[in-house]
């Protein structure tokens, strides 16, 4: 790059233990398998956005010689786009990373991909979260088999397990539930019952230790209304809370659903525009959390990657959307993050520039920042990297320069 200036295996005891406390206790879900933390280790947070975010749209090449014809109508924002390096701008809802990047705190990557190509969801999303280079080449995650090299903790701000963190047992979940708080006396009962038990004990005392953050019941009701792209906000300020943690995890995976964009993209109110604001919110509140007293800076040793499985195409389609396409824009903030830059390796718009006529051309592998932040931010043994996390990668070098030395 250049800058411009397996599911775990469970046994009957631990998923009685999950039954028992994750599921009796309203406002917190999870499996409480994870074993010590690193206090005052560093802290990664990885976003997935599903569905194929238009990465020129977020973050649009209007400085480009042909952005303005290849894109018409996506090329109009209800208000002028956010300056950035060379001849990028930010989508006006992304004030706060927009801010972030003042900052010197978030960078973006452009032009960026997967060496899969063939444009399918599912297919591309499996390959982005095994770190493989075909859809279903390797059955766990990236993520999950570096952090079992060390036998660091995850965790997935979910109700199950994403395929990124599989292949490690040091897994925990944590989601707001959209059954009613218990009662005081049904949990006194619970610890009478379990207090012969070490485990269950244990496992009920960390399941009430996971509901009672300030931003549950907010969670909850919001989860229990249908509305869980308004939630991300409220997760990332528990993720935070989680991250912050001496014993906590040192990676957390949070995910968006819902970047399809085949009719009316550029709607203001539209699916589109609505997603951009709670990612914006969403990443606000990690850092609000993250850097709060109480966090002990833990902003500082943090980093937290956007991205999505692939980009859409360069020009609007017959329904004023854009279909499926190969490359795409993802983003790094974190106290820890080198940022202020634009990085990549731009290829062009005009039809001759682009993959197959029709996409914005991949020029940077998502491997190379993925491995740079495991071995240059999370200190996993580039040997592990290599062999384990991305195997028959070795054409993919790290990139270089992403963090604060």
């Amino acid at each position: 790059m250049t800058s411009l200036d397996s599911p775990p295996s469970f046994s009957r005891r631990t998923l009685l233990r999950a039954a028992s406390a994750g599921a009796l206790l309203g406002a917190a879900s999870t499996l409480a398998l994870a074993g010590p933390g690193q206090p005052g280790g560093p802290r990664l947070a990885f976003v997935i956005l599903r569905g194929g975010l238009d990465g020129l749209y977020a973050v649009p090449a209007v400085g480009d010689p042909a952005f303005a014809s290849a894109r018409g109508p996506l090329a109009e924002y209800a208000s002028a786009p956010l300056p950035l390096q060379g001849v990028f701008a930010l989508h006006p809802a992304l004030t706060e990373l927009h801010g972030m990047y003042q900052r010197n705190e978030a960078a973006v990557l452009h032009a960026v991909g997967l060496s899969y190509h063939e444009r399918s969801h599912f297919d591309a999303q499996q390959v982005l979260e095994s770190g493989g280079t075909q859809p279903y080449q390797l059955k766990d995650g990236w993520l999950g088999r570096a952090l079992q090299a060390d036998a660091r903790k995850g965790l997935a701000m979910n109700t199950a397990v994403p395929l990124v963190l599989r292949g490690s047992r040091n897994i925990d979940t944590w989601a707001p539930s959209r059954m009613p708080d218990p009662s005081d006396d049904l949990l006194q009962r619970l610890s009478r019952m379990y207090g012969d038990d070490a485990a269950l004990a244990g496992a009920l005392q960390r399941a009430r230790g996971l509901r009672e953050g300030p931003e549950g019941d907010a969670m909850a009701s919001d989860m229990a209304g249908g509305k869980a792209v308004a939630a991300f906000p409220a997760l990332c300020t528990r993720a935070a809370e989680f991250l912050a943690q001496d014993q906590g995890p040192q990676v957390a995976v949070l995910e968006i659903e819902g970047w399809d964009s085949h009719a009316d993209q550029a709607a203001p109110k539209g699916r589109l525009s609505a997603n951009l604001r709670q990612l914006d919110a969403g990443l606000a509140a990690l850092r609000a959390g993250l850097t709060a007293p109480s966090a002990k800076n833990a902003w500082n040793r943090t980093v937290v990657m956007v991205a999505t499985e692939f980009g859409r195409t360069v020009e609007v389609n017959g329904t004023r959307g854009t279909d499926h396409g190969t490359g795409a824009a993802a983003f790094l903030l974190g106290g820890a993050v080198r940022g202020g830059r634009v990085i990549a390796d731009w290829p062009g718009l005009a039809a001759a520039q682009r993959f197959e006529g029709r996409d914005l051309k991949v020029t940077t592998d998502l491997r190379a920042p993925m491995k740079a932040l495991l071995g240059d931010h999370l200190k996993v043994a580039s040997a592990v990297i290599e062999r384990d996390v991305f195997p028959d990668s070795a054409a993919v070098r790290p990139a270089e320069g992403l963090l604060k030395s």
